[in-house]
């Protein structure tokens, strides 16, 4: 009997020391997760204070020649290559909607710098390929008419270089806003169910 009840005390105590072991895991995780959040909270306003710091004060001097249209192409290559990353590590990441919101808020606006900075070369080389004059900010603010489809005419293109800018611009409007949000969205569901399996593969091998 002294021995049975022996076991059955130091079978508890063991079933009491997972118990907070576990606790003591998901205490830790909850805090991480707090410091992940703040800091997927800043990253993002970080980067695009210094997407359009960098709009705003790099020398934008070139020509816009075949030279520059072959970097708007690299530079929209460039974009894709770091959405699928940041896809990538959605799906990785403990925090998936954060990490979603983070890749969101750095794509986004640095795909809209780059057409701003394309139209504003483009007008600076080639004056009249606009209806008015373009400033810096004037060509962000074009560039955002067309990727909220609002359109109010008041900055028309008028060259055929121009032109061409713009339909490309509206077709990967087109791709971003259409292929991308299911892309994201299915990155983030993978995230979840990648971070619930982690999350209970250690309680079920506690209980084993």
């Amino acid at each position: 009997m002294r021995r049975q009840r022996a076991r059955e005390r130091r079978a508890r105590e063991r079933r009491a020391r997972e118990r907070w072991q576990r606790e003591r895991r998901r205490w830790a995780a909850e805090a991480g997760r707090r410091g992940t959040g703040l800091r997927a909270a800043l990253r993002p306003l970080f980067t695009v204070t210094g997407l359009v710091l960098a709009y705003y004060l790099l020398p934008l001097d070139e020509r816009f020649r075949g030279g520059t249209a072959v970097s708007l192409v690299l530079g929209l290559l460039g974009v894709l290559l770091l959405f699928l990353r940041q896809c990538h590590s959605i799906g990785y990441s403990e925090t998936p909607r954060l990490r979603a919101v983070e890749a969101l808020a750095t794509v986004v606006p640095l795909f809209l710098l780059l057409f701003g900075a394309v139209y504003f070369l483009l007008d600076r080389n080639e004056p009249g390929s606009f209806n008015s004059a373009l400033s810096r900010t004037s060509a962000l603010y074009f560039t955002l008419t067309v990727f909220s489809t609002v359109g109010f005419g008041d900055i028309v293109p008028h060259s055929d270089t121009a032109r061409i800018a713009t339909m490309v611009q509206m077709v990967a409007d087109l791709l971003f806003l259409g292929v991308a949000a299911r892309v994201v969205v299915g990155a983030v569901e993978t995230g979840l169910r990648r971070r619930d399996a982690d999350e209970s593969s250690p309680d079920a091998s506690d209980d084993a």
